[in-house]
């Protein structure tokens, strides 16, 4: 899935999560910064401007996994969290490629039954081609 990091979503988001962080807003305190624009807030990776087939996007691979998991018995998804790695800050005018992968699916047997422990890794490449951050996030389909 390809992702534009555009300036006003960026101030937008950082509103919305109560960050006031000057990284995310002012363009003058940026600038003399080693920054040198507006760097999007954690968790932000911009709006999907060019969607592409469950192969790699993120919320397609996940809806597909949760329509097989609930033919076998695992009607209900948890969200068991995400974890972030950054290598590279995201700016304002970046575009993002996000590729996603089912990293491992292990059954577990919890107090009240089984369970699948679901853990997708996503990569976030910039316009150059660097990596810039990867993401774990898992799921729990009981």
């Amino acid at each position: 899935m390809v992702r534009e990091i555009e300036r006003g979503a960026v101030r937008r988001y950082a509103d919305a999560v109560g960050n006031d962080n000057p990284l995310y807003h002012d363009e003058k305190y940026i600038t003399g910064s080693r920054y040198g624009d507006i760097i999007a807030p954690p968790g932000f990776f911009g709006w999907p401007i060019k969607p592409v087939k469950a192969t790699t996007g993120h919320p397609d691979i996940v809806k597909e996994l949760q329509e097989v998991l609930a033919r076998c018995g695992f009607p209900r998804i948890l969200d068991g969290g995400i974890e972030y790695e950054f290598y590279l800050p995201v700016s304002a005018g970046d575009i993002l490629v996000a590729s996603a992968m089912i990293e491992d699916i292990a059954e577990k047997e919890g107090k009240s039954g089984r369970m699948l422990v679901c853990q997708f890794q996503t990569t976030y490449l910039n316009q150059n081609g660097d990596l810039a951050v990867k993401s774990r996030q898992t799921f729990i389909a009981r």
